[in-house]
């Protein structure tokens, strides 16, 4: 189920929003070859690759938050680009919410981020059906798959970068949307390995409204027959999540403006049919967006605030119904970063509605 990125695969294609729905995601990669040091795991061989481009990093175990340890814990990552003698031209771009990095493959490389200067590295969060996840697990499968949270997902991306690509620092670490989040808790949580930031329609915690969204989200999740309580087979449509999230995605002015009354249940129709993503991932992720507070071991945003070294460049979307511009407006504030509003209609999906403005925005804060 690609709802998110599907209205946002356009972000610098300069294409329609809103684009055919994506086939079913290939069988995993092999795995990265580990260096000498990184535990080995006994894993069956992986199928052969059906994207040469997609790269799996064997991470052993992952700790979590809770206590609770992910087995067999893999990251995927795809690079563009090389890495300088300095190792200081790295810029990390994590999936946003049910995204991979297939998909930031086609709108990011040499679109949002110049490959010829900078090294690329696309990585796929926890949960993403790529990286160890609830659909993929072969020891903690389906809703056995514990727990994780943001703050997670960075930090298997720190043990990716040094243990794998040999990065210490990043130049910059910028994402779009559940992507933005972990670009902020990057620079709260590893002030000293981060000298940019850019978080698009991202935020530091979740606002009462988003609350009540995502809420809503995973009852209408756990509520609904065909999730079987996480036990479901095949890839059932539950319709009371995808309408919910697609009438959140962009506002009221947008749709009405867009889809007629006499397209509507054509239009409606096409956005069920979008389910690719496993329901059980979509849970997780979902959870770890609910739990998202880069305030709450300090106390404050503003306390927060005072951990990130990074120079900042803050987009938010003015309209967005689904991630609150608030909380990011106010970090961008105590941070002294640049702040971006894209004031259109197109809420959420506003970075692909205003590609050109984003992009000259990034473009011009990298080349500072």
């Amino acid at each position: 189920m690609r709802l998110v990125h599907l209205t946002l695969l356009p972000l610098l294609a300069l294409v329609a929003c809103g684009g055919p729905a994506l086939p079913p995601p290939p069988p995993p990669p092999p795995l990265a070859p580990a260096p000498a040091r990184a535990p080995a795991l006994a894993l069956a061989p992986a199928p052969a690759p059906a994207d040469p481009d997609q790269r799996l990093a064997d991470l052993g175990t992952c700790a979590l938050e809770s206590g609770e340890r992910i087995e067999q814990c893999r990251i995927g990552y795809r690079t563009f680009g090389a890495l300088d003698a300095a190792k200081s031209n790295a810029v990390l771009f994590p999936t946003w919410f049910t995204g991979t990095t297939k998909n930031l493959a086609d709108v990011v490389p040499d679109k949002l981020v110049d490959t010829k200067r900078f090294y690329l590295i696309l990585v796929d969060a926890i949960g993403d059906g790529v990286s160890s996840s609830p659909s993929n697990s072969r020891t903690q499968g389906r809703l056995a798959f514990p727990r994780f949270t943001i703050r997670d997902m960075v930090e298997s991306q720190r043990r990716l970068l040094s243990e794998h690509l040999g990065v210490e620092r990043l130049h910059t670490v910028m994402g779009i949307s559940m992507g933005g989040m972990q670009a902020i808790e990057w620079s709260v949580t590893h002030p000293e390995r981060v000298g940019r930031v850019v978080p698009i329609v991202g935020t530091p915690q979740l606002t009462s409204h988003d609350l009540h969204l995502w809420t809503t989200e995973l009852h209408a999740l756990q509520g609904d027959v065909a999730y079987q309580n996480g036990a479901y087979e095949g890839r059932p449509r539950i319709k009371s999540v995808l309408d919910l999230h697609n009438l959140m995605l962009t506002t009221p002015a947008y749709r009405a403006e867009q889809t007629s009354r006499e397209a509507f249940p054509a239009w409606l129709a096409a956005r069920e049919a979008e389910t690719t993503f496993d329901w059980n991932d979509w849970h997780r992720q979902l959870e770890a967006m609910l739990a998202h507070d880069v305030a709450k071991p300090y106390g404050s945003i503003e306390a927060a605030a005072k951990r990130v070294k990074a120079k900042g460049l803050v987009v938010v979307a003015e309209h967005d119904h689904m991630v609150s511009p608030i909380p990011a407006r106010a970090f961008a504030k105590a941070t002294g970063a640049k702040l971006v509003v894209l004031d259109g209609p197109c809420g959420h999906v506003a970075p692909g509605c205003e590609a050109p403005k984003l992009a000259k925005a990034v473009s011009a804060f990298l080349a500072e």
